[in-house]
């Protein structure tokens, strides 16, 4: 994906592995997709422990991309919206690393019952880091074994979606300027 004008355009450069090329003094500099993917895992292990984002664990993994990146990026206003915007339940098998990996589960929230779901972002080896009680890291299956919280139901594994999905349409943001 380059972004080198008002509207990001996307190609297909998967073999090239860009990602994004960035405006700077009318020229680009190219920035690889395993960057965007290692800074997101770096900023969301930062977290490990951390009880800021429960019953949030849409926002972690978008804040993961976003506050790790400099970028925004555009999604639904849940994770089971986000899973059925995204086509989760299209890639089943394991997830690869960098990518959100999608649950079907419902409870109250606010006063009102609904399917929410769930979602966390794939370090590798199985692996996914979630915000759930506290953010934490665990094997993506085992996730629908979690104990969930009182008035929810179980996570059931829907699927993954890939970064290049999950990117379309980001533009660059300073996020340091709403602390």
């Amino acid at each position: 994906m380059f972004l080198c004008s008002r509207k990001p355009v996307v190609y297909d450069l998967s073999s090239e592995k860009v990602t994004e090329r960035i405006p700077i003094l009318k020229e680009c500099i190219t920035i690889k997709q395993e960057d965007f993917v290692d800074q997101a895992i770096q900023w969301a292990l930062g977290k490990v422990g951390s009880t800021e984002y429960r019953l949030r664990c849409l926002a972690f993994v978008e804040d993961a991309y976003e506050q790790g990146n400099r970028i925004e990026i555009f999604g639904g206003s849940n994770a089971k919206e986000s899973a059925d915007m995204y086509e989760a339940w299209r890639n089943t098998t394991t997830p690869p690393k960098g990518s959100f990996v999608f649950y079907d589960c419902s409870g109250l929230v606010q006063d009102e019952v609904k399917h929410w779901g769930h979602v966390g972002l794939c370090v590798g080896n199985d692996e996914v880091i979630h915000a759930w009680d506290k953010v934490r890291v665990d094997s993506y299956m085992e996730i629908e074994n979690l104990k969930p919280a009182p008035g929810w139901t179980k996570p059931q594994y829907i699927g993954w979606v890939p970064i290049e999905r999950i990117l379309e349409g980001f533009h660059k943001k300073d996020w340091e300027q709403y602390d």
